[in-house]
């Protein structure tokens, strides 16, 4: 019987209930891989996200999501316009992105709509700007955008955004690699969040109890039959 993947845990969350997948899978766990999941869900970070427009190379998408999982963000946004479909390097991303949200956009306007109904602010990554890194304001929700390979970011995402942000550059090199940019902005925005909330994580409730629910069902064979034969 196969391994229940990340895709089919949501629809069976929402169909059962959260407590009713907790009070199924949890006696099928180690004790110590509870205690891990746990810590995991201390350390998630909702109010940083990073969002990427119109990416050519997926194995540069995945190792952007490979970097924002590991610093602890719950959520990465796409804009796929007109590159087509968002799609992750399994070989790359290392099974990040079953532990990360990824949301796709159709447009920069979209997804700037609905970062800003979250209540985040928006910042632009564009080389030559004159804020720089470490200037950047931590105290709201903040969303780091990014350009692709070869365009960088759209002059309508960089007029959507309410910042422009770029790293200071001392060598003849004019631009870092997409995946190292993202991981630079990341690391110490996420150190700087984290230091404002006096907290490594941030997650609501209702968000903890849902991931809660589906990490613990991740892996687990047969999961639909378990969840009936519990309920019965």
């Amino acid at each position: 019987m196969p391994r229940v993947k990340r895709h089919d845990v949501d629809p069976l969350i929402e169909e059962f209930g959260v407590q009713a997948v907790l009070d199924a899978v949890t006696p099928l766990l180690a004790e110590s891989r509870v205690q891990t999941l746990e810590a995991g869900l201390d350390r998630k970070l909702s109010s940083l996200t990073v969002v990427l427009e119109n990416l050519y190379d997926p194995h540069n998408g995945a190792a952007a999501v490979r970097s924002s999982e590991a610093f602890g963000l719950c959520d990465l946004h796409t804009v796929d316009g007109e590159t087509g479909t968002f799609s992750v390097a399994p070989d790359v991303s290392v099974g990040a992105h079953k532990w990360i949200d990824l949301h796709t956009h159709k447009s920069a306007e979209e997804c700037a709509s609905a970062l800003r109904a979250q209540g985040f602010v928006l910042c632009a990554t564009v080389p030559g700007a004159p804020m720089e890194l470490e200037d950047i304001p931590v105290d709201k929700p903040l969303a780091i955008w990014f350009g692709n390979e070869r365009d960088g970011l759209s002059n309508e995402a960089q007029a959507l955004c309410d910042h422009r942000v770029s790293i200071a550059m001392y060598g003849f090199s004019q631009s870092f690699n997409l995946s190292v940019s993202v991981a630079m902005f990341v690391h110490r925005l996420a150190a700087k969040r984290r230091a404002v909330l006096g907290a490594d994580g941030d997650l609501s409730a209702s968000r903890r109890e849902h991931l809660r629910a589906r990490w613990r069902a991740l892996g687990i064979r047969g999961l639909r039959d378990v969840l009936e034969r519990s309920v019965s």
